[in-house]
């Protein structure tokens, strides 16, 4: 039977790609999915992971769950995004084994794979060649475990699974956070603030840093293939491959802002990009290139911006009238 007809389980689903996933699923007429977030169970806690899937008996899972910092929570805070992560892939990948889940397709990163000299464009069989880069270690290792638990429970259960390797994702529903966001939800929320104000935006690093960027519909769409086709280990990206600098120059065409380059700030992996050869063998192919991406991201941004203003306008009269 169709999976589509079956119960579905998405952990955060309240996230940038659990909104997007959702919104294709409904298109993909999935009716019975049930979508969990941080507020609603924590999953690092065993018991209400046990609890979730008790309730919910799902047949089909998407884990796109997990704790997410940017190049600087990485670095920060690298025990707690080693933990957490272990504890919440871990409880999923065994609750889905003891209810006996069909399949699982979970979010891997792109940060697994080591910089390797004189590779291009990475191949899943070289996930476990050297180290993850420095900068994110720590969820990087998480990762990887995540990959060796569902390996081991298809040798063991007859699990079967996609760990798909995600490029830089962008979209709505992003963590727009300076500090400890990602690279492009970073970069919106500074460009954004910089036009309210009239100041410079000042931006990490040379700009050189390139990446696979994905937008969170394209995403969204890849994971519908792989839980219809796909297998193992996964690529996933829109093959879109752009700078740093790419991103800060369509910002800049967006907002009209001035930017300034901090040099003495780290650039992260330089190079870090993939062969997505697997994912395009079951048919995939991104719609959306990276200019109208971010144009959509920004804007759906701004017109969040405004609503927040315009209640805390509101609110500020209402209590000025008390």
């Amino acid at each position: 039977m169709d999976w589509r007809k079956k119960r579905i389980l998405i952990t955060g689903g309240t996230g940038m790609v659990g909104h997007a996933l959702c919104k294709r699923l409904c298109e993909e007429d999935c009716r019975n999915m049930v979508l969990v977030g941080s507020k609603e169970y924590d999953l690092r806690d065993r018991s209400k992971v046990e609890n979730l899937f008790f309730i919910t008996q799902p047949d089909y899972v998407f884990h796109l769950a997990g704790k997410v910092y940017g190049i600087g929570g990485n670095a920060k805070f690298k025990e707690t995004s080693l933990y957490d992560n272990v504890l919440i892939n871990s409880n999923v990948i065994n609750a889905a084994n003891k209810y006996k889940v069909k399949k699982i397709v979970a979010m891997g990163s792109g940060c697994v794979y080591s910089e390797l000299p004189d590779v291009k464009f990475l191949k899943e069989e070289q996930i476990w060649l050297g180290p993850p880069h420095s900068s994110e270690d720590s969820y990087a290792h998480a990762k990887r475990l995540m990959l060796a638990h569902l390996e081991a429970s298809r040798k063991q259960y007859g699990t079967k699974y996609v760990f798909a390797i995600s490029g830089n994702l962008y979209g709505e529903w992003d963590k727009f956070d300076t500090e400890y966001g990602h690279v492009i939800p970073s970069l919106i929320k500074k460009f954004y603030d910089a036009k309210q104000t009239g100041e410079q935006v000042s931006v990490w690093g040379t700009g050189i840093a390139v990446r696979d960027f994905s937008y969170s519909q394209d995403t969204a769409r890849a994971l519908v293939y792989l839980m219809d086709k796909g297998d193992g280990a996964t690529n996933i990206g829109s093959g879109f491959i752009h700078s740093i600098k790419d991103i800060v120059d369509v910002l800049c065409e967006i907002t009209g802002c001035d930017v300034v380059w901090q040099k003495e700030k780290p650039n992260g992996q330089l190079e870090r990009y993939y062969d997505l050869s697997k994912l395009k063998s079951l048919g995939f192919e991104a719609k959306v290139p990276l200019h109208i991406g971010l144009r959509k991201v920004y804007e759906w941004y701004e017109v969040q911006k405004g609503v927040e203003n315009e209640y805390r306008r509101i609110d500020n009269r209402s209590y000025c009238c008390l």
